[in-house]
């Protein structure tokens, strides 16, 4: 099995995520004010569901946010993890490769 992700496949991910966390909360925001027409039009536990959204909205949005801020510190971490990793492994190449003895290997082809 072999594990190929390219190198901007993170990035990418974040750039998405960092858009989809800033639109977000906009949407909830966009949503309740969407709703405030509706205000004084509910009675008895409609209203109080309705009240309790609204009141809520907010933290809602806050909580949603720092959600999906989480996930996205998550990958910026893996990001990290990778391109240390990725230089790690090159230097340890280069390394490698500049102590072997490539002279007395024998490349003959033996019939």
């Amino acid at each position: 099995m072999r594990f190929d992700m390219g190198s901007q496949a993170l990035p990418t991910l974040i750039t998405r995520t960092q858009g989809s966390h800033e639109d977000l909360g906009s949407l909830i925001r966009q949503l309740i004010t969407a709703a405030e027409p509706l205000e004084g039009k509910f009675n008895g536990s409609a209203k109080a569901a309705f009240d309790r959204f609204k009141a809520r909205g907010d933290q809602i949005a806050a909580e949603l946010n720092s959600a999906v801020a989480s996930i996205l510190g998550g990958q910026q971490g893996m990001n990290t993890s990778f391109v240390e990793g990725d230089q790690t492994m090159a230097d340890t190449s280069r390394g490698t490769e500049g102590a072997a003895n490539f002279e007395g290997a024998s490349f003959r082809i033996r019939a």
